[in-house]
């Protein structure tokens, strides 16, 4: 037989690794810790993006529209330094205003 190089009766010699083939648990312990480390970083960076919820703006929409529901009379918030020029609130809590939902008064993202 020449094919092989091996005569009767022998066999090839194993393999280093014991003939298994995958990963250890060690090897998915490191990979899960880096995958759970890039995954919290990554959330903190998105969280970042949103504006602060105490955000004086927000505060006063909010104030503005809970004055209007409580004393049913419609309250307008004027703004200067801010993105939205004014807002009005409607006792029944809904806003009419540039950059509101018109449901909630929450600022809706700039497109």
């Amino acid at each position: 037989m020449k094919g092989n190089g091996l005569g009767r009766g022998e066999r090839l010699a194993p393999r280093e690794d014991g003939g298994r083939r995958g990963v250890t648990l060690v090897e998915l312990i490191v990979a899960l810790a880096l995958l759970g480390l890039i995954l919290g970083i990554c959330t903190l960076a998105i969280a970042s993006l949103r504006p602060a919820s105490g955000s004086e703006i927000l505060r006063a929409l909010a104030q503005a529209r809970a004055e209007a529901i409580r004393t049913g009379r419609m309250v307008r918030t004027v703004m200067y330094h801010s993105p939205l020029p004014a807002v009005l609130f409607l006792p029944d809590g809904s806003a009419i205003g540039p950059g509101v939902d018109p449901l909630t008064g929450a600022i809706r993202a700039s497109r």
